[in-house]
């Protein structure tokens, strides 16, 4: 009972936390009237939408009347040869702000960027320092990472304490979906008598990316609302990894596939082993792309739905708007589950053609 109720409150909270997302978000997304010379304020959708889908240094909360931002600066961590390594809050880097010689860019090509500022105020081109700093993605990251810890540890210490015994609480909502991965993707693909080797990998990788396309769907407060899965750098580190672990798994049979073709003319394997080559690379570049664009495309789609009440600037839009957004977000929890599926199922079908014996 205590987990239907948890479970509830917690997709309650995705499905209904969108419909907040734009309140109080004036002044990124808003140019006013006495900049642009009108007597009214333009609300400027395609800033909003990317400042909400794009990593930051900040984590902005809202902007008040007077336009001040109310916002969480999260520390920056820079090296450079000539400087060494500086550690400070991103407050120091606010609103164009320089500090110790260093600038966040907010336009152009470099926007999102700290760069080195000469002495004449330009930008340095040729020395850009190595940022280690904690953004908003890796906030997210992070805990995420915390969640499945504490989930996972709890749920060994239950086993470890009564045994393999009628599910109880967060035991009774993981150990289907945990059954589910080893049954339904582990053992169907890669087979019975090698799955348990990836088991981990594949249900680190579900997990993991579950949890935090449920987040990316709750705006508030930090640190929900990071768009890591949408973020290209993770899901290319998460199909790195699948890469890896394929090529180190790969048995002669495989090599032999990618090398020396069965049935295939010897003149034709100067083509064929390119082709070969490609698609060993194309694999995990389909799982970084379809991961990254998906979650992408779903956050776009529901701002730009929240985003129509301040482009036509009337309340009559919100109702029709609202409604969009909940159906949207409905959709996007079967995105969540289901983008967390494809991708364990698409890594467990390359280890599988890794490791599967001649017949």
């Amino acid at each position: 009972m205590k987990t239907r109720i948890f479970a509830g409150l917690f997709f309650s909270l995705i499905i209904a936390g969108m419909n907040f997302t734009a309140f109080g978000q004036e002044s990124e997304g808003t140019v006013t009237g006495k900049e642009k010379g009108e007597s009214e304020s333009v609300f400027d959708a395609s800033t909003f939408i990317m400042e909400h889908i794009a990593d930051s240094h900040e984590w902005h909360l809202l902007t008040k009347k007077d336009g001040e931002s109310v916002a969480i600066y999260l520390p920056v961590i820079l090296y450079s040869r000539e400087k060494g390594i500086d550690l400070f809050s991103s407050k120091k880097l606010a609103h164009g702000n320089t500090y110790k010689g260093y600038k966040l860019e907010e336009e152009g090509d470099l926007k999102g960027t700290i760069v080195n500022i000469k002495e004449d105020g330009t930008v340095d081109e040729e020395s850009f320092p190595l940022d280690f700093s904690i953004t908003k993605t890796i906030v997210g990251l992070l805990f995420s990472a915390i969640i499945g810890l504490l989930l996972f540890i709890g749920l060994g210490r239950s086993y470890k304490k009564t045994g393999i015994s009628h599910p109880k609480g967060m035991q009774s909502f993981l150990e289907p979906l945990i059954l589910f991965i080893r049954d339904d993707i582990a053992i169907a693909n890669i087979g019975e008598h090698k799955y348990e080797k990836y088991m981990p990998y594949l249900l680190t990788v579900f997990f993991f990316i579950l949890l935090n396309n449920l987040m990316g769907l709750i705006p508030f407060p930090p640190p929900f609302g990071a768009n890591v899965t949408g973020n290209i750098a993770v899901t290319f580190v998460l199909a790195f990894f699948t890469f890896i672990i394929t090529q180190f798994s790969g048995n002669k049979n495989y090599w032999k596939h990618v090398f020396a073709t069965p049935g295939v003319p010897l003149w034709l394997l100067p083509v064929m082993i390119p082709v070969e080559l490609i698609g060993i690379i194309s694999k995990p570049f389909a799982l970084m792309i379809r991961l990254f664009a998906n979650i992408t495309a779903g956050h776009i789609i529901v701002l730009s739905l929240v985003a129509l009440i301040f482009i036509f600037d009337t309340v009559w839009v919100s109702p029709v708007s609202i409604m969009f957004v909940i159906f949207m977000d409905c959709l996007e929890l079967l995105v969540a589950f289901l983008q967390a599926y494809v991708f364990t199922l698409l890594s467990a079908l390359f280890i599988s053609l890794a490791v599967q014996e001649h017949h």
